[in-house]
């Protein structure tokens, strides 16, 4: 590859309302890039590199069934170019990095007899390449084949924040490149911090139909729609009512949006944004839909001319959150960059606490800290190697939960939020998430589900509850292919806290079961392996079935997310609680406990469904007596007591066990010939008998434990009224549906 123009730099430079009237034959050679600077006359900080190529060939490669795959010759072109421009501004050093707004235009000479449908998918190849490169824009010009005409086209490849590398087909070019202005400039400063200009977001927020509103405050403290430009706000605080429509709602999902501008304090909070924030939360509150906030703010504002009042300030913001998430209003967070100081307690207040019901959505770039890392340094406090290492969602924010999600990158998280939305929002005046049509049938029978998990003996979810193949209910599988099973096919499945370290014993799944938005909180059934060193005072691996403290912790904030918004679902094969002293150093009581109050305090329909084993302090706070919408369910052949039948004769009946131990002939024998034997055999015998009372004794074990589980089974827990009814496998969908409808009527 060679270059021509500024390789070395030349200085040569071309004023940008020219550029557009480059002449074309003066494009190189084939394998050959013309590099020029450009510098605006209005602006001589307005500096880009603009790289241009030409294709002569231009070949076709296509797979077996005649799908586009490559356009070897234009991508080569392409990637010239953009390596032109990155070795540029590598060799500027510093001076280089504000080079970010550059241009690459290839012109191809051949006719392009191609659909346009099958050049748009080359976004995903231009995306890598002109990442690091500064690249505003990649441009492909040349004459497209339309039937018997020939048609000048131009491709244009352009970053799009929200919604990453987006592909447009246009006339060629005829305006000038036009120089920064203001506002181009605040887009270019935030981007220089890695970092998006929130009026960038508008048409990904709206998407294909949608609107955007900006509001600000009028004379009297309330949000009102404003007619300006955009970058013309006066507070680090940007507000929008937001409607993007739906499959699921046509008319649209309507939110207050709020979004933190970086190019004012980055994002610095006083009065002027508090009030903002407290304005947003009152409409939110009146028109009955979310608030979303992007969040980035480098706390409150530091000044000579303010100082405590901001912290007021940021006080009245949190009372109002509170208040606005007590009474059940939904504040949705995606972290943006780094929040510090005021903004992570504002988001904890949002979306952290038992009872809030908004999700938390971080990006890599991302963090949320209490004091930066400078100010940690400077003061003499301990931190990290970076914010990210403070509070960032790998090592700090998912695995104690307080993030529900992690994105890639700002569009994944915008599509998180609308699936979020798809499963949970209500339209104001109705009573619930819309149901969503389905061709999944409500009397599918999910015994031939594939089962696959590693060491486990079921190939099919039917032969998890099999008396010929798990009769005792004991045996390991994977609960979330269960809760597949049961959930519809063709309606994503999402995890919620996912990242959660420790919690591994409890899966919460947002789905849908007939077409009705749910909860599934399953209790995972197969030994999780825990990292790193356990305590000495704790399980080496986290046993199946059982709940600890922070698996406790995650159940009892989704049933409390659930409440009032759509039904809860859960797939049960409870043991109970661990006991052990980690547990219980762990607060496990007091998490144990807050299931108990989120299952009393739950506003709407529970289907609780024993799948294997319901036992000890789980029943209690999962009992039907706790709510009066509860309906428990039992697959047949599972069982529910008290305590399980083993632990009974273990320890409950060990006095009954040890009677039929020593009435047992093999024992009574020993006995009786150690009693009548010789000094000198009695060590022989008083070995054998210790290994007979040991074989015995595990016998008695098993055959009191099948008597108490023969008692205390599935029909007797309906005799009593602990379980409403007993169901097959095959009914397990179709009843879930049942319950869940006869609800609704």
């Amino acid at each position: 590859m060679r270059i021509r123009g500024l390789h070395p730099m030349s200085g040569r430079r071309l004023d940008l309302w020219r550029l557009r009237e480059f002449d074309l034959t003066r494009l190189p050679a084939p394998e050959e890039v013309l590099l020029l600077e450009c510098v605006a006359k209005s602006n001589p900080d307005d500096r880009r590199l603009v790289a241009m190529a030409q294709v002569r060939q231009l070949a076709v490669v296509r797979d077996d069934e005649g799908k586009l795959l490559a356009l070897p010759h234009a991508e080569r072109a392409v990637a010239n170019c953009l390596e032109a421009i990155r070795r540029t501004r590598s060799a500027r050093g510093s001076a280089g990095s504000k080079l970010d707004m550059n241009h690459v235009w290839v012109h191809v000479w051949p006719v392009i007899d191609l659909d346009l449908e099958d050049i748009v998918p080359l976004q995903n190849k231009i995306t890598p390449l002109s990442d690091g490169a500064g690249i505003e824009e990649v441009l492909c010009q040349g004459r497209f084949r339309r039937g018997e005409t020939v048609v000048p086209l131009s491709v244009r490849f352009h970053a799009q924040p929200g919604a990453g590398v987006t592909a447009s087909v246009t006339p060629p070019p005829s305006e000038p490149l036009k120089p920064l202005d203001d506002y181009t400039g605040k887009v270019m400063r935030a981007r220089r911090r890695g970092l998006v200009y929130p009026y960038e977001l508008s048409e990904a927020l709206a998407g294909d139909g949608g609107s955007t509103v900006e509001l600000d405050l009028d004379a009297n403290g309330r949000l009102v729609p404003v007619d300006r430009e955009p970058g013309r706000n006066k507070a680090g605080i940007i507000c929008a009512k937001v409607t993007t429509p739906t499959p699921l709602h046509p008319e649209g999902v309507t939110r207050v949006v709020l979004s933190g501008d970086p190019t004012k304090g980055l994002g610095a909070v006083a009065e002027a944004e508090c009030s903002r924030v407290i304005a947003a939360i009152d409409l939110a509150e009146e028109l009955g839909v979310p608030v979303e906030w992007y969040t980035l703010s480098s706390g409150a504002r530091i000044s000579m001319e303010s100082g405590t009042e901001n912290m007021d300030w940021v006080a009245a913001a949190l009372r109002r959150i509170i208040e606005f998430t007590q009474k059940g209003g939904e504040i949705n967070v995606v972290v943006a960059g780094i929040n510090v100081g005021a903004q992570p307690y504002w988001n904890a207040e949002a979306t952290m606490l038992m009872h809030t019901k908004g999700i938390l959505v971080m990006t890599p770039d991302s963090a949320m800290v209490l004091t930066g890392k400078q100010s940690l340094d400077f003061s003499g406090g301990v931190s990290a190697e970076d914010n990210y290492g403070i509070g960032g969602y790998d090592r700090v924010m998912g695995p104690n939960g307080q993030a529900q999600y992690w994105a890639p990158n700002l569009g994944s998280a915008m599509g998180i939020l609308l699936g979020h939305y798809d499963r949970t929002y209500v339209a104001p005046g109705e009573d619930g998430p819309r149901h969503a049509p389905t061709a999944d049938p409500s009397d599918r029978d999910v015994s031939d589900f594939p089962h696959h998990a590693a060491g486990s003996d079921f190939s099919t979810v039917g032969q998890i509850f099999s008396a010929e193949h798990n009769p005792d209910r004991k045996k390991a599988f994977d609960i979330r292919t269960v809760i597949a099973a049961v959930c519809d096919q063709d309606h994503p499945r999402v995890e919620r806290w996912a990242g959660m370290a420790d919690a591994e014993t409890a899966v919460v799944i947002d789905a849908r079961i007939g077409g009705h938005s749910v909860s599934v909180l399953g209790i995972e059934s197969q030994p999780v392996v825990r990292a790193g060193f356990p305590p000495t005072d704790g399980p080496d691996t986290f046993t199946a079935g059982t709940l600890f403290p922070r698996s406790s912790k995650k159940a009892a904030r989704a049933i409390n997310a659930a409440s009032g918004n759509r039904p809860l679902v859960v797939l049960a094969n409870l043991s109970g609680f661990d006991g052990s002293p980690e547990s219980m150093r762990n607060l496990q009581l007091e998490y144990g406990a807050e299931i108990g109050r989120a299952i009393v305090n739950f506003d709407g329909p529970i289907v609780f469904v024993v799948i294997s084993r319901y036992h000890g302090g789980a029943f209690v706070v999962f009992s039907k007596t706790l709510n009066e919408n509860m309906t428990v369910l039992a697959i047949e052949g599972s069982f529910a007591s008290v305590i399980g039948g083993a632990p009974a004769a273990a320890v409950v009946f060990a006095g009954d066990v040890a009677k039929r131990t020593g009435a047992d002939p093999r024992v009574a024998d020993l006995e009786a010939q150690l009693r009548a034997s010789s000094p000198a055999d009695r060590a022989e015998l008083q070995l054998a008998l210790a290994d007979a009372k040991a074989a015995v004794r595990a016998e008695k074990i098993s055959e009191v434990a099948a008597e108490f589980d023969g008692v205390h089974n599935i029909h007797r827990a309906v005799e009593v009224g602990s379980v409403d009814r007993v169901i097959s496998t095959a009914e397990l969908r179709p009843s879930i549906i049942e319950t869940i409808e006869a609800y609704r009527a």
